[in-house]
């Protein structure tokens, strides 16, 4: 199972915002893409997602044209995991979970029990059935984007695409969030996130995507596509290497910079 995208384009209002855009999400992988504000991030997902048709190139997921999927298959392959979520009603993080089951179960069907187990396992999977009863608005935000993965492991995706599952969280649920992705992968699942920290693509990601201009400037290991070159181009901010005592990169710090 795999989601690709080859020579995508696309335009909005007559102007170009990508071009010649080639990727794939494989299972066992974590794929983090990075790029400044406006550079078509969020627009790529939503092709990806069959959220947006390209003007030309195609989406593919097991091989297959996405457009020759029902919304209800594609639900059980692919799943999204946005930034921020507001529920209308006040859901418990139980009932917001087995929210994923929904392409299983219809939207008029009383939950069964199969939905309910699903639901169950999901919150224990991501470590919060502690959480299951509490009201959604009130826990953390690193809590709630566990309970959105938790809802996408519950609709029975394999693949996951998320749109800056970091943002807004504090340093210590932003390192728990990735530990919990670099897991999901070693279980077999495929994890597509946008991000703006190079240092989370550097220790949570396998491949590194970079988007400048719309299009795809380099697609590779960490330690090839994460250098301060790249990020100086992407970012237009001069920045050095942190390193370990083995040479590997660990971190950015602004370049001229030195502690007091």
């Amino acid at each position: 199972m795999s989601l690709c995208a080859d020579q995508l384009a696309f335009s909005w209002r007559r102007r170009p915002v990508l071009d010649g855009i080639s990727l794939c999400l494989q299972p066992g992988e974590v794929v983090a893409l990075l790029g400044a504000n406006g550079a078509g991030k969020s627009t790529l997902l939503r092709l990806l997602l069959g959220l947006l048709q390209p003007d030309a190139g195609t989406v593919s997921l097991a091989g297959r044209p996405l457009g020759s999927w029902c919304q209800r298959d594609i639900a059980r392959q692919l799943a999204y995991v946005p930034q921020v979520h507001v529920t209308p009603f006040p859901y418990s993080v139980r009932e917001v979970v087995l929210l994923g089951r929904l392409p299983a179960s219809g939207l008029f069907r009383s939950p069964s029990r199969d939905d309910h187990a699903c639901t169950e396992q999901a919150l224990a999977h991501l470590g919060i059935a502690h959480l299951a009863a509490r009201p959604y608005s009130e826990i953390s935000g690193g809590e709630r984007q566990l309970a959105l993965i938790a809802r996408a492991l519950a609709q029975g995706a394999r693949l996951l695409v998320m749109d800056e599952p970091a943002t807004g969280l504090d340093y210590g649920h932003q390192l728990r969030l990735l530990e919990r992705l670099g897991a999901l992968a070693a279980e077999g699942y495929g994890v597509l996130m946008t991000t703006h920290h190079p240092d989370h693509a550097l220790h949570a990601a396998h491949r590194v995507l970079l988007l400048r201009q719309g299009r795809i400037e380099a697609d590779g290991p960490p330690h090839r596509v994460v250098t301060s070159d790249n990020i100086h181009r992407l970012y237009g901010v001069a920045v050095a290497a942190v390193q370990a005592a083995d040479g590997a990169t660990i971190a950015f710090r602004p370049a001229g910079w030195s502690a007091a």
